[in-house]
Parts: C-alpha cells; sequence; structure tokens
C-alpha cells in the first residue's frame, strides 16, 4: 500500500509540479496475491484534475523474476491535493484528454470524484 500511495503522489507532483498530500483511497482490493520473491510493478496516471485536488490510478502488477509471467493484483484510485511552498492547497495544471480512451477515463474519474464530495 505504501508504494501504491507513493507512485501515484509522484504522477500527480510530476503533472502539479508541486509538493502534494494524500486525501484518501478509494479501496484497495487484492484479487491475486504478491507472493515473497514477486518483483511489484506500479502504474501510475494522473486520471483527474480539479481546482486543487487530482486523482491518481495505480494498476499493480505482481511478476515472477524467474518466469517473467505478469499478474495483475489490483488497481488504486488516490486523491491527492497540491500544496504552495506555506503548505497551502493550491491550484493544479488542468488534464488534457488527446484520445477517446483518456475521454472516457477523465469522465470515469470526474465521476468518482462527484461521489466523494457527495459522500463527504
Amino acid at each position: 500500500m505504501k508504494l501504491v500511495d507513493e507512485a501515484g503522489a509522484l504522477a500527480c507532483m510530476r503533472h502539479a509540479q508541486r509538493k502534494v498530500v494524500t486525501v484518501s483511497i478509494d479501496s484497495m482490493v487484492f484479487r491475486q496475491p504478491i507472493r515473497i520473491g514477486d518483483l511489484i510493478i506500479l502504474n501510475a496516471e494522473v486520471s483527474y484534475a480539479g481546482r486543487t485536488s487530482m486523482e491518481a490510478e495505480v494498476h499493480v502488477l505482481a511478476e515472477n523474476p524467474i518466469t517473467g509471467e505478469q499478474t495483475h493484483t489490483n488497481t488504486a484510485y488516490l486523491v491527492y491535493v497540491a500544496l504552495d511552498d506555506e503548505g497551502r492547497p493550491t491550484s493544479v495544471p488542468r488534464l488534457e484528454a488527446e484520445t477517446e480512451e483518456e475521454k472516457r477515463r477523465m469522465e470515469e474519474a470526474k465521476e468518482r470524484q462527484e461521489r466523494r464530495l457527495k459522500n463527504k
């Protein structure tokens, strides 16, 4: 879980070019185990950007280092807020979708963010 949080934070820091703080993790359900000795591969992308907050989508793969077999273990959605030099929330750049897949992912992320705010 620590690695997932760090990967998501790094993706958001790169997008915002600011420090970020974790606000929430939607859920983390492991569909497959990560065995001792497996390599862990984390792919994190910013999937939503609001005024000061961003959502990162993190895919986790386990790889057997001997066979090279990869297994998708889980996907996690985390929310971060960008911070200015005084540690206060600050605005982040817009996220621009270039493909239909990116547009779909951004719309799904926007719906998740609306649910989060509604359930707050």
